[in-house]
């Protein structure tokens, strides 16, 4: 069968979506022939490509045709706007042209599934919508937009777009009961979690790599990865300054939209360390350089954005500091699974308490990490990856039937 896969970031964008979709990519073309509709490289690229109004590469079941959408940095609104509309522009004029029996899309940018929905419709072609973000809702919980016609037009089209589709599959049982609030009917909405790669213990020893992101501190908590405006960010440093006493290092790793407020509100903490991404090689050093592990959202977004840092945590055998609501799909796999323990969200002194009782208790940490392990196990990607394959599998099946 062929396959046509739409989202804005693919490697070398280091975006959490492009390896997302780049994982499921590959998982399909085991059997299928699969065409990636992406744009050009913007999302802190590891390489970026010259101008030109189609890109195409690969060869076989897997080929990546990249739109010649505009790449401007990411740090300013403006020119991640026009990323956006050059590519939802150009990607749904190709994708009315390219042969497939099926149309699958992501949520990056947020109005690819109405595009993808459209396409669909016009082509009469089977869709299936794998939401990553649900929007509008995280866009209005986070501020970025307000409560006005625009709003509500979108989430109307958004709700015809859900309902067009024959598979919805998220990310997690707390995103589900979202989707389905929406009035989608709950049988197609389906959740596949990202999974665990297979565990790997993470490197320990005495490697200057892990010293270097200690920070000189005996005990730390580290968030690496995008710093986006979903995490309640303001709890973690008002927690941090409660725990500068205790030379507790909070260590934040990467970049995002939130990272100038987050040093703005960690000013003159000297707890508080900031550090560029690390290559992906290095992942395993940052990974057994922090004594835990943080996944942050704010009270309000959980079901709207499900972290994918969570799975890597757990496949390198680290305890999580859940720093979310208890209704998240997080805390609730955190608390099931006790390969960690869930913090507060809105109360900076509940998020303090429970850093120190764990900073006080090597033992707990240590049976926090097993049961990592065992959770990572249990969430493997294998088995996360046969389920999507089999879901769109089901999809084709029906179509073909059909006809």
């Amino acid at each position: 069968m062929d396959i046509l896969f739409l989202n804005q970031y693919y490697p070398p964008d280091t975006a959490a979506t492009a390896y997302v979709a780049q994982m499921y990519a590959k998982a399909l073309a085991e059997k299928h022939k699969v065409t990636i509709l992406a744009g050009r490289p913007s999302y802190s690229p590891l390489e970026r490509y010259p101008w030109r109004l189609l890109h195409r590469s690969g060869d076989g079941k897997l080929v990546v045709e990249r739109v010649g959408s505009t790449s401007y940095e990411r740090n300013r609104m403006k020119g991640r706007v026009l990323n956006y509309l050059s590519y939802l522009t150009l990607m749904t004029v190709r994708a009315m042209t390219i042969k497939t029996d099926i149309l699958i899309c992501m949520t990056d940018p947020p109005l690819t599934g109405i595009a993808g929905a459209i396409v669909a419709a016009l082509r009469h072609l089977p869709f299936v919508y794998c939401i990553q973000d649900l929007h509008p809702d995280m866009a209005l919980a986070s501020n970025l937009i307000q409560e006005n016609t625009i709003a509500w037009v979108w989430e109307k089209l958004h709700r015809w777009a859900l309902r067009k589709a024959e598979k919805i599959i998220v990310l997690g049982s707390d995103m589900r009961h979202r989707v389905i609030s929406k009035g989608v009917n709950k049988d197609k909405v389906k959740v596949v979690r990202l999974g665990a790669t297979r565990p790997t213990i993470a490197a320990s020893g005495n490697y200057r790599t892990i010293s270097d992101l200690r920070c000189g501190f005996p005990f730390t908590v580290i968030h690496a990865g995008n710093l986006g405006f979903y995490g309640a960010w303001d709890t973690l440093i008002k927690a941090a300054k409660l725990l500068e006493k205790d030379r507790v290092g909070f260590i934040f790793i990467g970049d995002g939209a939130a990272k100038a407020e987050i040093e703005e509100l960690a000013s003159g903490q000297s707890n508080v360390r900031f550090l560029p991404f690390r290559p992906r090689e290095e992942i395993p050093y940052v990974m057994a350089a922090g004594d835990l592990h943080v996944v942050t959202i704010k009270r309000g977004l959980e079901g709207l954005v499900v972290p994918s840092k969570l799975y890597n945590i757990l496949a390198a055998g680290r305890p999580v500091l859940a720093v979310t609501p208890g209704e998240s799909d997080v805390a609730q796999i955190v608390l099931k699974e006790g390969c960690g323990a869930v913090a507060n969200p809105d109360d900076p002194e509940n998020v303090h308490r429970v850093v120190q009782n764990l900073m006080n208790s090597p033992e707990k940490i240590q049976e926090m990490s097993k049961n990592a392990l065992r959770t990572a196990i249990k969430h493997g990607q294998a088995n996360e990856l046969m389920k999507f394959v089999e879901l769109v599998e089901s999809v084709l099946s029906k179509d073909a039937h059909k006809w």
